[in-house]
């Protein structure tokens, strides 16, 4: 045996060594045989080094997919909103994870899929939600690795031994993150996204002191077709001219068993971009008696109002995407074949941890409710979904507001400047090619 003494008086330091190191050190003093390969062990300067011959990694085996048939699948999902970019993956690096990278990495890691490209697997989304929006009953559809025959597929009675999909993924997935349903054969042409019917929306709020009637009133006046232009941002990328959406419901309903809790409820066939958070944010604004119900109509008019007024949007963190509608005849959903993973289990333990915090965030108000002069300063709040709202010395009417450019001059903007450096790349190019003749 090669130890060295370290420390003081010549005492080994034992606090620094690992279980396996002390073992051999006990072994030794006991004066019985050490392994082979375990014995070349020494301590210098109360530092401990194991020269043990490392363990051999076994070799990953390559997974052939080819051997596998595919299916096509959907499935449908929740998830917690706050601490992610957003649903869709993104083409450059984010401060926050995707939900879809998250889906995705699971899919990969569990052989599902032979690659984190969304094209290959033929990848199609319901509906993008935003940076801290979360959903209920969210949809994607891919093709996935399946453990029957392609013979086998033809029959629908071999589903039931078929792999327990929502198990599987579930279980490589974060607990905010969690896949509940699935439909194992929709459509040949299904796509979660131009297949969906409608979408219904969610957002939650504090109707304390807020005149519910009001907003109702103007909830109302989204209902059908309308022009949307100024109830949006505009992606001028995208190149958007028709801003016509239907919206089949829009009211404000008190959520059960929560006195000052309200929803507004919101059910459209299709939604622009910040489409909802812009509604509520109007609508907010009524509530708390800044403007006049008859507003949302005016906003609705583009003759009246051409482009939109400045205003804040909606807090995200209270918006979720509760639901999306697609034809029940053909796409039957189901909690998979065997469900033995318990999906619930991991939501209780968020839930637990959840009711936890907000209690004790409540015995933070109650201490310091009192002590908040902010109250008493003359400034008003305009009311964002947030609980503490936009500061303003005085309200501005959106009719005497600063008005942002015409969805037409975006657009044009944006086509220009595309044109232009699409010319200046030519331009530099051509120039490259006369300097190496």
């Amino acid at each position: 045996m090669s130890f060295q003494n370290g420390g003081e008086g010549g005492q080994l330091d034992y606090t620094n060594w690992s279980k396996k190191q002390l073992l051999k050190r006990v072994l030794e003093l006991e004066g019985r045989p050490i392994p082979p390969l375990q014995n070349s062990f020494k301590v210098v300067d109360n530092q401990t080094s194991d020269n043990v011959l490392p363990k051999k990694h076994k070799k990953q085996k390559h997974f052939d997919f080819s051997k596998y048939s595919t299916r096509k699948i959907a499935l449908k999902f929740a998830y917690l909103g706050w601490d992610y970019q957003g649903l869709a993956l993104q083409g450059e690096e984010t401060n926050l994870p995707t939900i879809e990278a998250k889906i995705m990495e699971a899919l990969y890691k569990v052989k599902l899929i032979g690659s984190l490209d969304q094209g290959q697997c033929e990848f199609s989304r319901c509906g993008r939600t935003d940076k801290g929006v979360s959903a209920m009953n969210q949809v994607i559809s891919l093709k996935v690795r399946s453990k029957l025959s392609e013979e086998e597929l033809k029959d629908n009675a071999n589903d039931t031994k078929e792999i327990d999909y929502i198990k599987t993924i579930n279980q490589s997935l974060p607990e905010d993150i969690r896949i509940h349903s699935i439909c194992l054969r929709p459509p040949p042409d299904f796509d979660a996204r131009f297949s969906c019917t409608y979408r219904h929306y969610k957002y939650i709020f504090n109707g304390q002191g807020l005149d519910i009637e009001a907003m109702n009133q103007a909830a109302g006046y989204f209902l059908g077709e309308n022009d949307f232009r100024n109830f949006c941002k505009i992606d001028a990328s995208k190149q958007i001219h028709n801003f016509k959406r239907t919206i089949l419901c829009s009211q404000i309903d008190q959520l059960p068993g929560n006195e000052n809790l309200y929803v507004f409820n919101l059910k459209g066939t299709a939604f622009l971009w910040h489409q909802v958070r812009c509604m509520i944010a109007v609508l907010l604004t009524v509530a708390q008696r800044f403007e006049d119900p008859i507003i949302v109509r005016e906003l609705l008019n583009v003759e009246i109002y051409p482009s939109r007024p400045v205003y804040k949007m909606a807090h995200d963190i209270p918006l979720v995407l509760y639901d999306c509608g697609f034809d029940e005849a053909l796409v039957h959903w189901s909690s998979g074949p065997k469900r033995s993973f318990n999906v619930n289990k991991a939501v209780d333990g968020l839930w637990n941890d959840y009711k936890v915090k907000s209690t004790i965030v409540d015995f933070m108000r109650k201490f310091t409710e009192e002590k908040d002069a902010d109250g008493r300063s003359g400034k008003i709040h305009v009311n964002l979904g947030d609980g503490i709202g936009q500061a303003m010395n005085s309200y501005t009417k959106y009719g005497s507001r600063t008005r942002l450019e015409t969805a037409d001059d975006i657009n044009a903007k944006w086509k220009g400047k595309k044109s232009t450096s699409k010319l200046s790349q030519k331009r530099n190019h051509s120039e490259i090619d006369s300097e190496s003749l």
